[in-house]
C-alpha cells in the first residue's frame, strides 16, 4: 500500500507585509523572479500544498539561547540592538521600496548587501568589508589633496582629562550632552572622569601651543584619520547618526586670518570633490548661520544635500573657522617677524562615515545597493552560466582571463565561480551588493567569443566581443559615474524650491523640497522659525489623522546653509519670515 503525504510549505508572517514584493528564485540559469504573496498562495493551493505560517522572529530568539546561556546579554534589548527587520534575516532580495518604506528599505540594504552587521550596543554598528572598501577609498582620495596642501597625518589619543574638555566653555557646551565618560578600571574609581573625544580640538592644542614659538612654525597642518564618540539620544541610524563613528579631523594652525580663510575654502573644494568625483553626489556649498556653526568658531562653512525620498537635508561635511578663540584659551602664540607675540589663527575640519549613508540613501534603488564605480569594492563582476552539457573548465578558464586583462589595467574585477549556485541567485546577490557591471558569459558566448554587460545602474544590456572589453569596461565605467551623479544631480536640483513669503514653507516641505529663502539672518529668528513649522507639522499631523489620511510628514525646518553660489537678489527683497530687509538667500530644510 502507498502512504500519501501532503508537503506543506512553512511561510514567515513577516511575509504578510509585503505582499506584492517576493523573491523567488527559481531552480533554473535566467534570474530572479518576484511574485506578489497572493499568486504564491495560488500557485501552492493548485497543487493542495498545505502552508503554515510561523513567526520566524520568536525561533531566532530561541536559538539565541546556546549552552543554556542567552547570547544577548539580558540586560540588552533586542529590539533597541536589532531592528525586527534584522534579526536573522536571511533573505537576499530587498522586500521592502525605497519609496514607500524609506527606513526598512534602508536597513535591508545596508545589511543585506553586506555593508554592516548590528552590533549588541544600540548605536553601533559593525562596518564589514564591502563598505570599509568605501572608506579606504575616501582615505585614499583626500589624503592626496590635502598634503598637497602642506597637512601631515599624525595620531592623537581619544582620551581627554575633564579639565582639558573644559578649557572652553562655548565648545564644551556644544558637545557636553553628547560626552561619553570613563568612570572605572576594573573595580576601582578613577580619581578623575576621563572623557572619550567627541572631538579633538582639546586634546591637540596643548602641544600645539608647545611646538609653535615663531612664525617660521607656521603653518601647522595637522590631520588624523580615527574614531570619535557622541553619545547621541536621538534615533541611532547606521553611517548616519551614530555613536561611535570614524572620520578624519583636521586642525591647522596660521600666521593670518587670511591664510586660516584660504584653508577652510581649499578644504570646503576637497568635500565637495570627494561627494561629487567619488562618490558622484552633488552638494551645495555654503556657510553656516551663527546658530549652527561650530560651537567657539569664527565660521563654519559645510557641503549639504538632500535625500529624496523623505525630504531631509543631510550635512556632508564641514570646514570651520575657529578664528583666535581657541588659540587664546591654550596659549598658541607665536613671534612675529617683527618680534611680537601674536595668537595664531586656526582652522579645524572633519568628514565622517556618515558619507557612506548618504551614498546608500541616495544612489540605492529597490534592488539593494548601487555602488559609485570610483569606490566599488568590485566594480566588474563575471558570472560563468554553466549548463551540464558545456564544457565549465574552458568557460571558467576564459572568465579568469578576461578577469587577469581587466586587473592589469586596474579595474576591480571578481569572477563568481561559486559551484553551489544557480546563474540567477548571483545575479541577485550581486545586484544587493551594487556591482556596476555584470558580466554574463555562456555556452553562446564561448562559441561567439562576446560577453554581455549589465549596468546594475539602470539595467542596459549589451555585447561585447572579448577583444574589446579591456577598452569598453572602463569608458562604461565612467558614463556610469557620470549618469548616477547626473540623475543625483537633476533631483537635487529639482528638490530647491525658492519662497519669498513663510505661507508658502508647508506645503513645499510636504512636497519633501528643500526651500531656497531671502533671509534677514537674525540669529533670533532661527528658533522661532523651527518652534512654528514644529507647531504646523503637528497640527497637520492630527487633521490627516482625524480625516483617516497618510500622516503627514513631521518635523523642524532649520537653516542648512547659506550658499555660496548665491542667486541674485533684487534690491528691496525682504525676509520671508521677518519682513525686515533680506541679507542673502539661505537653504533651509528638515534634517537629519
Amino acid at each position: 500500500m502507498i502512504r500519501k503525504t501532503t508537503l506543506s510549505f512553512v511561510l514567515d508572517e513577516a511575509l504578510k507585509a509585503s505582499p506584492e514584493h517576493l523573491l523567488v528564485h527559481p531552480l533554473h540559469n535566467q534570474a530572479t523572479l518576484a511574485i506578489s504573496l497572493a499568486d504564491l498562495l495560488k500557485f501552492f493551493k493548485s497543487y493542495n500544498r498545505v502552508v503554515k505560517w510561523v513567526d520566524f522572529s520568536q525561533i531566532i530568539l530561541v536559538a539565541d539561547v546556546v549552552d543554556g546561556k542567552a547570547a544577548v546579554p539580558k540586560e540588552t534589548k533586542v529590539k533597541d540592538a536589532v531592528p525586527a527587520a534584522v534579526i536573522g534575516a536571511e533573505q537576499l532580495g530587498i522586500t521592502a521600496t525605497k519609496e514607500a518604506a524609506f527606513s526598512e528599505w534602508y536597513t535591508q540594504v545596508i545589511t543585506r548587501s553586506d555593508m554592516v552587521e548590528y552590533y549588541d550596543i544600540s548605536g553601533c554598528y559593525i562596518l564589514r568589508p564591502w563598505s570599509y572598501f568605501m572608506w579606504e577609498s575616501i582615505q585614499d582620495f583626500m589624503n592626496i589633496r590635502i598634503k598637497k596642501l602642506g597637512v601631515q597625518n599624525c595620531y592623537f589619543p581619544m582620551f581627554v582629562s575633564k579639565n582639558k574638555l573644559e578649557a572652553e566653555k562655548d565648545h564644551v557646551e556644544g558637545f557636553s550632552p553628547e560626552v561619553a565618560w570613563v568612570t572605572k578600571y576594573g573595580d576601582s574609581e578613577l580619581a578623575e572622569p576621563i572623557a572619550i573625544r567627541p572631538t579633538s580640538e582639546t586634546i591637540m592644542y596643548p602641544s600645539f601651543a608647545k611646538w609653535i614659538r615663531s612664525h617660521r612654525d607656521l603653518p601647522l597642518k595637522l590631520n588624523q584619520w580615527c574614531q570619535v564618540v557622541r553619545w547621541e539620544f536621538k534615533q541611532p541610524t547606521p553611517f548616519i547618526r551614530t555613536r561611535e563613528f570614524l572620520w578624519q579631523e583636521g586642525h591647522t594652525a596660521h600666521a593670518t586670518d587670511e591664510d586660516a580663510e584660504k584653508t577652510v575654502m581649499q578644504i570646503l573644494d576637497i568635500y565637495a570633490a570627494v561627494y561629487e568625483e567619488l562618490l558622484a553626489i552633488p552638494v551645495v556649498k555654503g556657510i553656516k548661520s551663527e546658530k549652527e556653526k561650530f560651537a567657539g568658531g569664527k565660521m563654519t562653512t559645510t557641503v549639504e544635500t538632500l535625500i529624496a525620498e523623505n525630504g531631509r537635508g543631510v550635512q556632508a561635511a564641514t570646514s570651520h573657522h575657529l578664528g583666535q578663540n581657541f588659540s587664546k584659551m591654550f596659549g598658541i602664540e607665536f613671534e612675529d617677524k617683527d618680534r611680537q607675540r601674536q595668537l595664531a589663527h586656526q582652522t579645524s575640519w572633519g568628514l565622517s562615515t556618515r558619507s557612506l549613508g548618504v551614498a546608500v540613501m541616495i544612489h540605492g534603488d529597490d534592488k539593494g545597493m548601487v555602488m559609485p564605480p570610483r569606490c566599488a569594492p568590485v566594480q566588474v563582476v563575471i558570472v560563468p552560466i554553466v549548463y551540464k552539457e558545456a564544457c565549465s573548465i574552458e568557460m571558467i578558464e576564459r572568465c579568469n582571463k578576461i578577469a587577469e586583462s581587466l586587473t592589469e589595467i586596474g579595474v576591480r574585477v571578481k569572477v563568481d565561480d561559486r559551484d553551489n549556485y544557480t546563474p540567477g541567485w548571483k545575479y541577485n546577490d550581486w545586484e544587493t551588493k551594487g556591482v556596476c557591471i555584470r558580466m554574463e558569459i555562456g555556452p553562446r558566448d564561448m562559441k561567439s567569443e562576446t560577453a554581455r554587460l549589465v549596468k546594475r545602474h539602470n539595467g542596459d544590456k549589451s555585447d561585447h566581443r572579448w577583444s574589446e572589453l579591456v577598452a569598453v569596461v572602463p569608458t562604461m565605467l565612467e558614463d556610469i559615474h557620470n549618469a548616477m551623479f547626473k540623475k543625483a544631480k537633476d533631483s537635487l536640483d529639482g528638490s530647491i524650491t525658492k519662497v519669498s513669503d513663510f505661507s508658502e514653507v508647508m506645503p513645499i516641505l510636504n512636497e519633501k523640497k528643500l526651500i531656497l529663502a531671502p533671509w534677514c539672518e537674525d540669529p533670533a529668528t532661527e528658533e522661532e522659525i523651527k518652534k512654528e513649522t514644529t507647531r504646523l507639522s503637528l497640527v497637520q499631523q492630527e487633521e490627516t489623522t482625524e480625516e483617516g489620511c497618510a500622516p503627514a510628514l513631521t518635523g523642524a525646518m532649520k537653516s542648512l546653509c547659506i550658499p555660496l553660489d548665491q542667486p541674485p537678489m533684487p534690491e528691496g527683497t525682504k525676509c520671508f519670515f521677518t519682513g525686515k530687509p533680506a541679507k542673502r538667500w539661505c537653504l533651509f530644510g528638515r534634517s537629519y
